[in-house]
């Protein structure tokens, strides 16, 4: 979002800033007393993830009844975009009822999709108790497609989205990595916040990126771990193909947020 309007405003007259350890980050423009907003919450809920930098952990917990501690950094805001996608992808989700930090916690292993709906459920309570109305405009944006097996388009087994240059020209083309149990989710805790008065409108950019195997940084991006030489001689072991290079698909989303905010009712 950042990256469309900061070439049109003088240097004097905007700034970046990094707040909360990291996990809010703010670009302002000055001239114009606006601000786009950039905050960390992976799994939307409080998880043992949510620092900005060390969340690489081996197991992933999440409290999927605990989003206060993020969701008061958002009272404020004119517009919110929510997402969250990638962290959930596994068979299971380690829950926890309690405090991270108390003796009395409770922890289950619960199905994904169950723990992505309990963590919707949070979200919409919140929002139903605590957003403005009649000031804040709401959106969720679905899913963004990985391509990491080739074979899906027509590659040998192994195979990813390195080197890839084209396109995937089959029309209606869904990969493995979209899960549509979790857009169906997103959906339903959508309406049923409209059932109580909350308009959230759903940013479906999830079809139109599938088709965008080649956008992706796969080698050409930061590696916050050393490359083992067993790595480095096989490129495709660490190709990146779930982030996006920038400018690129996402460019595309963020014309899409900003004819639902200028053009459509």
């Amino acid at each position: 979002m950042v990256c469309l309007v900061d070439k049109w405003i003088d240097p004097s007259l905007k700034s970046l800033s990094y707040h909360l350890n990291g996990s809010l980050i703010t670009f302002k423009a000055h001239e114009y007393n606006a601000s786009i907003e950039y905050y960390w919450a992976p799994l939307l809920v409080e998880s043992n993830s949510d620092d900005p930098v060390n969340h690489r952990l081996p197991e992933r917990i999440v409290r999927v009844q605990a989003i206060e501690k993020h969701a008061r950094h958002w009272t404020d805001a004119d517009i919110i975009v929510f997402n969250t996608y990638l962290w959930w992808l596994r068979d299971e989700m380690k829950v926890l009822w309690g405090s991270f930090h108390g003796p009395d916690g409770i922890y289950k292993e619960i199905d994904m999709v169950r723990a992505y709906e309990m963590a919707l459920n949070t979200w919409s309570e919140w929002l139903e108790f605590h957003v403005n109305r009649t000031k804040t405009q709401l959106f969720f944006m679905s899913l963004s497609p990985t391509h990491l097996r080739g074979e899906e388009w027509g590659l040998g087994t192994g195979q990813n989205c390195y080197n890839e240059t084209d396109m995937i020209m089959e029309e209606g083309h869904w990969g493995s990595g979209s899960d549509p149990r979790l857009m169906r989710a997103v959906e339903a805790a959508v309406d049923g916040l409209k059932t109580r008065g909350v308009t959230v409108k759903i940013l479906n950019i999830t079809q139109l990126s599938e088709y965008r195997k080649e956008a992706h940084p796969t080698i050409y991006r930061k590696q916050w771990v050393p490359l083992t030489e067993k790595e480095i001689s096989n490129p495709v072991s660490y190709a990146d193909c779930a982030h996006w290079c920038l400018p690129g698909v996402p460019d595309t989303w963020n014309e899409l947020l900003y004819a639902y905010l200028f053009h459509l009712p």
